[in-house]
């Protein structure tokens, strides 16, 4: 059983635009969704006019896009899997779009205050077996190309992504195989800053029984040959890596698509 919030319909579209901007489901006070596999049109050094329209589609998109496309029902993650194993994710429960505060751990707020927080959105993936379980988040900022260029240095010369107290929090679902998912049942995470869109995606995963873990690691060590701990044994950092980056594609084809709808 899947957990969401009360669909209701937006306004169509114009006519002229592309039908990959079909009619939005809205999820409590904001509309999210989810999408396939794309191309950014522009690259992280691109800040002329088609980076600026990138940004200003994408900042968008947390309320104008169908809750299916931004977050599928079904991602396939061919060769995401330890040994490049495939793995095949559903999805349990989509949260209403929301503050930072609350859905983000405050050390993470903090750190992600420079670029500032419009909205997050959230959803939680099990794997086929439902032996693990996955919450996957969308935080759009405010903040322009250079901004987000800043704060993916300092990610990166701070290690920040790899911090366990700036670990993304969970999105656990009553009545699904992820109701225990908490705090303490984290195992492994990823956190990205984008540059082409004022966008940062993240992922944590754990177990689905509830078990608690007590030595969390960023998906990157989890992934590492010749891990031995529970996260890296159970593959729990490839599942944070790899629904992280197709919820990331996802976000890059919806962005491509309305950056190339003709003007109404």
């Amino acid at each position: 059983m899947e957990t969401t919030t009360r669909l209701r319909p937006v306004r169509e579209r114009h006519p002229g635009r592309t039908r990959a901007a079909l009619a939005c489901l809205v999820l409590g006070l904001g509309c999210i969704g989810g999408a396939g596999a794309g191309a950014w049109l522009v690259d992280d050094a691109d800040t002329g006019a088609s980076s600026r329209t990138a940004y200003s589609e994408a900042r968008t998109l947390w309320h104008s896009a169908p809750v299916d496309t931004l977050f599928p029902r079904t991602l396939r993650g061919d060769g995401a899997g330890p040994g490049r194993a495939d793995r095949v994710w559903s999805r349990v429960a989509v949260a209403p779009d929301g503050p930072c505060t609350g859905a983000l751990d405050p050390l993470l707020v903090k750190a992600l205050q420079p670029v500032g927080c419009a909205r997050v959105l959230r959803a939680t993936y099990t794997d086929a077996t439902s032996t693990s379980v996955t919450t996957v988040g969308m935080v759009f900022t405010e903040a322009d190309a250079p901004a987000m260029a800043t704060l993916r240095a300092r990610f990166g010369d701070e290690s920040l992504d790899e911090r366990a107290d700036l670990m993304p929090r969970t999105l656990p679902a009553p009545g699904t195989v992820a109701a225990g998912f908490g705090d303490k049942q984290r195992a492994s995470w990823r956190v990205r800053v984008l540059t082409e869109a004022p966008v940062v995606v993240y992922a944590v995963s754990g177990f689905a029984d509830g078990r608690t873990v007590p030595d969390p690691q960023p998906a990157a060590e989890a992934m590492a040959e010749g891990r031995t701990t529970a996260p890296a044994q159970a593959g729990l950092g490839h599942e944070a890596k790899g629904i992280a980056d197709r919820i990331e594609r996802g976000l890059r084809t919806a962005v491509a698509r309305r950056t190339a709808e003709e003007p109404t």
